[in-house]
């Protein structure tokens, strides 16, 4: 299968290549904190900076502290999480790739931490899928980041350009430029990204990487090609 369109596929890590251990521990942190935790604290924290999201969290726990004090409690309690609930690669990874690189496009992997942590930790051995000069791109300093992925650091065009991640603000982000959007939103039960796609009008949505096949990833490409794709 190669795409005539798509010259980019960019893919989320935490909530996409990996489980999501990012949302549980917000909802957790905030209501734990005496915060309520709504449809507008997840678009506030969630994809934003790590200060920003620690500045955001202190305002709606009404916490006398810094985003940096507060960003850094939360890793703490992130780390707590883990203990009980390991960062794991998503189910079908390997197979996904596969499909993504039949495609012809290029490949890379982006998220809110270094590349030692993101990529070297946990995506080493699938290596060979990725973008071999970029395989990673830590986007905390300019979230959301799309705009500096497609341009600055790939150098394509935005309706070349296919994101698929776990979080809706990507996707207002990428409607808003003309790029490609897959979502892949968060079953549990807190979260708002579902209800939030539809109303952003994500056309695209999937529980599970499986469902990211070539019949839709050509369709895709047709969409953008004919600047249908929203």
């Amino acid at each position: 299968m190669q795409l005539e369109q798509i010259k980019l596929i960019a893919v989320d890590t935490d909530g996409v290549l990996f489980n999501d251990t990012y949302s549980p521990v917000i909802e957790r942190f905030v209501t734990k904190h005496g915060g309520a935790y709504t449809a507008e604290v997840e678009r506030a924290v969630w994809g934003s900076p790590q200060i920003a999201a620690g500045q955001n969290m202190a305002l709606t726990c009404r916490l006398p502290w810094s985003g940096k004090t507060t960003i850094e409690a939360f890793f703490e309690e992130r780390d707590r999480y883990l203990l009980e609930h390991p960062v794991q690669i998503a189910s079908g990874v390997e197979a996904f790739l596969q499909t993504l690189a039949s495609t012809g496009a290029r490949i890379i992997s982006y998220g809110g931490r270094d590349r030692s942590y993101s990529f070297d930790k946990f995506l080493s051995p699938f290596a060979d899928y990725f973008d071999p000069h970029i395989p990673y791109i830590d986007v905390n300093d300019f979230r959301p980041g799309m705009a500096e992925i497609v341009e600055d650091i790939c150098g394509v065009e935005f309706q070349q350009a296919l994101f698929i991640d776990d979080i809706n603000r990507v996707g207002e982000v990428c409607k808003a430029l003309g790029a490609g959007f897959i979502g892949i939103p968060s079953s549990a039960p807190h979260n708002f990204q579902r209800r939030q796609m539809t109303e952003t009008g994500v056309r695209h949505m999937v529980s599970e990487l499986a469902a990211i096949d070539a019949i839709m990833l050509s369709s895709i490409d047709k969409e953008l090609a004919a600047g249908s794709h929203w």
